[in-house]
C-alpha cells in the first residue's frame, strides 16, 4: 500500500502517449526520477469511455478508473475512482458546447461538487488549433486548474508527430487541496478525449 501512496506522492510528472498505436492507445504516465507511476491502455473504436490506470505495463494491480455511463455526450461526466479502496474520489465533467471552442472543465468532489475548473490557455490559440492544420505542432494546449481564483496546477502539452506529451505540475497547490488521483486523471482525459479534436 505504501508503493502505492508513493506514486501520488510527486509535484512533477510526464505523461506519454504515442500517437501511432494501431488498435489503441497506450497512456505512461512517468514520476520525475522517470519510474512509471501509472499506465493505461484504451481500446480503439470504444463509443463509451472505461479507462483503468494501472501500476505496470502489465495490467496486474489496477488503481484508479475512469468512466461514463454516457454516450455520444459531449458534456459527459467522468467518474473517477479509486480501485483499490473502492472510493469515488470525484468527477471531471467537460463543458459542452463551450468546449468547442475553448476547453473547459469542471472538477468535481465526491459529493459532486464543483471544487476548480480546467480551463485552455487562451480563446485564439483555442481556435487557430482547431481550423488550422498542424496548428497543435506550434501552439501544444496549455491548461490551468483554477480554485479558489488561485492557479492550482497546469498541464503543458509538448506535441510532435511521434509523442504526445503533457506536463503535469502540481507545484501550486502548496495547500495539496488538489486529489493527485484526480489530477492525473484528468490529464488522461485531456489527452484522450481533447486529442481527438486536433
Amino acid at each position: 500500500m505504501q508503493d502505492i501512496a508513493d506514486r501520488y506522492a510527486h509535484d512533477t510528472y510526464t505523461l506519454r502517449r504515442k500517437v501511432l498505436t494501431f488498435f489503441g492507445a497506450k497512456f505512461h504516465i512517468y514520476a520525475p526520477d522517470g519510474s512509471l507511476a501509472l499506465f493505461a491502455k484504451l481500446k480503439a473504436f470504444k463509443f463509451k469511455e472505461d479507462i483503468r490506470l494501472y501500476a505496470d505495463e502489465q495490467m496486474t494491480t489496477e488503481l484508479i478508473a475512469i468512466s461514463t455511463k454516457s454516450i455520444f455526450d459531449i458534456a459527459g461526466t467522468y467518474d473517477v475512482k479509486d480501485s483499490i479502496t473502492g472510493e469515488r474520489v470525484g468527477a471531471l465533467r467537460r463543458k459542452g458546447m463551450k468546449s468547442i471552442l475553448k476547453d473547459e472543465w469542471l472538477v468535481l468532489d465526491a459529493q459532486g461538487k464543483e471544487i476548480a475548473k480546467i480551463v485552455e490557455d487562451s480563446m485564439l490559440k483555442a481556435l487557430v488549433r482547431r481550423i488550422v492544420d498542424f496548428a497543435a505542432l506550434l501552439m501544444p494546449q496549455k491548461y490551468h486548474v483554477e480554485m479558489g481564483g488561485q492557479t492550482i496546477a497546469t498541464y503543458k502539452q509538448n506535441f510532435n508527430p511521434f509523442v504526445r506529451k503533457i506536463m503535469i505540475d502540481f507545484t501550486p497547490d502548496t495547500a495539496n487541496r488538489y486529489d493527485p488521483r484526480l489530477g492525473l486523471a484528468a490529464a488522461v482525459l485531456l489527452c484522450a478525449i481533447e486529442g481527438r479534436q486536433n
